[in-house]
């Protein structure tokens, strides 16, 4: 028996094969036909639209769930700018908790603080009283972590990255965070991953990528989230990143042996492997490279006997840079063809130079980008001019640079690292703090909805067109609609850019494979 058909008729759809439809009708899951309105065939149900924008559905192509559903229903340190404003929101959030609790918190970023100087693990005892405290730093590669938690993790203060401070990073901060999320319960991780997802939802993504691996999350986190993928919430994709386990991915359900398996650690902490020393912090320190060149090849020519698709972490150029000789050597014994079809993946890929931007091209690597790091850290006066100097941070984030040459392009938000958002997303790459890296809001909304779908190998995925997949959302459009896009940016030229006040478009319904998964007023 056929599910109720339905036409979702009066609208303004994103259609660059039938720019004059207003009108789509859902069977079976799929699109059984598109056209104008006094067209449309018969159907048993009809949704008027009464104006609004139908686009494609968003894929998030890299999230963290429980993370993210854990910072939307916890202690969000996003909002905080001094050390005082930190311990007195762990202080007001510990006090609703019990005695024993783990307190956990995720967002703070020293690097928009006006005086950048972080509480250490005595006062988090303080203000927690005495309660152990996990708090990570917004790129999730760091945490502050109370004198309690120290006691309880003695191991980690024999592993790299280990302060007495409790500014923990690199090996320790592993050991702590493993430490920290053992107190969440496995209901707790559950409504954790159901939180995430139906936000997600209401956003208009209809899939994400999850990127786990050891170091992440615990296999039986990664195989609950797939476990609800698409059961009244938006498609995940899983990718597990564990160095040489490709057939272990495999067995978790996941699609690659890839995402977060680190080639180097991140910008925000100083442990992204660069490859001319950071400006502040250490003397003379270029963060730290996690693989070495045999072991990227080994592991993609693991990923090949496994037939799985393979990747990697990488933020700095000097990260990249070890990927892609491990790429050339794996293709040396592959063949570049056989390298190229399996569509690999590099996450971030924020310190680029024209040599690598090659390399991506070449091997036919899937850049898997964020451009709302760009939004809040590029520019002058943020976080990547600390860290790199001003030449070096207008440079990052070269998504329009790599989109020109033809490097395959998927967006996402590295949720909870930024907030779960396609629009702004879309804005943020059109609207690059350095012009020659823009792209257009056509190529940037492309790489969030078709290109996530192609980097999971779904080609026919993410388009309004007759027999796809019934995948798609609908908006409120306040800035108006021009060419079947919403208008994302100011008339005014002086308006445009990173802090654009033009209001984004506000997602009405979401509709994965003919299913409601969101729908605007719904409970």
């Amino acid at each position: 028996m056929t599910n109720p058909s339905t036409l979702y008729r009066g609208g303004v759809l994103h259609c660059p094969a039938d720019p004059r439809a207003t009108a789509l009708l859902v069977a079976d899951g799929r699109i059984a036909w598109l056209g104008a309105d006094r067209d449309a065939p018969a159907a048993d149900r009809v949704v008027e639209l009464d104006g609004a924008l139908v686009t494609p559905a968003f894929v998030d192509a890299h999230v963290h769930a429980t993370d993210t559903g854990l910072a939307l229903s916890g202690l969000d340190l996003s909002g905080v700018r001094s050390a005082a404003g930190l311990l007195e929101a762990v202080a007001a959030f510990a006090a609703g908790l019990p005695s024993d609790a783990v307190v956990l918190g995720h967002g703070w970023d020293e690097s928009n603080w006006p005086v950048p100087q972080l509480p250490d693990a005595a006062a988090l005892d303080r203000a927690a009283g005495g309660r152990r405290v996990y708090l990570s730093q917004a790129s999730i590669h760091s945490a502050l972590v109370s004198a309690a938690l120290l006691a309880a993790c003695p191991e980690a203060e024999r592993a790299a990255g280990y302060d007495a401070s409790g500014w923990l990073r690199r090996d320790a901060h592993h050991v702590v965070r493993a430490a920290a999320f053992a107190s969440v319960t496995r209901p707790q991780r559950v409504a954790a991953q159901r939180t995430a997802l139906a936000h997600a939802a209401s956003l208009g993504i209809a899939a994400v990528h999850e990127c786990g691996g050891p170091e992440i999350s615990d296999e039986e986190d990664f195989t609950g989230l797939l476990a609800v993928s698409g059961d009244g919430v938006p498609e995940v994709y899983g990718y597990w990143g564990e160095l040489l386990g490709a057939a272990r991915a495999r067995e978790l359900g996941a699609v690659g042996a890839g995402g977060d398996l680190f080639a180097d650690g991140a910008l925000g902490s100083r442990t992204a492997h660069v490859s001319s020393a950071y400006l502040d912090g250490d003397a003379g320190s270029c963060g730290h490279g996690y693989v070495s060149a045999d072991e990227v090849r080994d592991h993609l020519l693991d990923c090949a006997a496994h037939g799985m698709q393979g990747g990697f972490h990488a933020i700095g150029d000097a990260a990249i840079s070890t990927v892609l000789q491990g790429f050339a050597a794996a293709a040396e014994k592959l063949g570049t063809d056989r390298v190229r079809a399996a569509r690999h993946r590099v996450e971030h890929a924020e310190i680029m130079n024209k040599r690598l931007i090659a390399g991506f091209v070449e091997y036919g690597i899937v850049a898997s980008m964020q451009p709302a790091f760009d939004r809040l850290w590029g520019g002058a006066g943020r976080m990547y001019e600390s860290r790199l100097g001003l030449d070096r941070s207008l440079e990052s984030n070269p998504m329009g640079a790599m989109h020109a040459v033809g490097v395959a392009l998927a967006f996402g938000s590295d949720s909870p690292v930024t907030p779960l958002d396609p629009w702004g997303s879309v804005r943020a790459a059109a609207a690059h703090h350095n012009p020659v890296q823009r792209m257009s809001a056509r190529a940037a909304f492309a790489a969030h909805t078709r290109g996530g779908w192609r980097a999971v190998h779904l080609d026919n995925e993410g388009v309004l067109a007759l027999g796809a997949p019934a995948t798609f959302a609908v908006w409120s459009t306040p800035a108006g609609v021009e060419r079947g896009l919403p208008v994302l940016q100011a008339d005014d030229p002086e308006l445009r850019g990173p802090q654009d006040p033009t209001p984004l478009p506000v997602c009405r319904r979401t509709v994965l494979r003919g299913e409601v998964i969101y729908e605007e007023g719904s409970a």
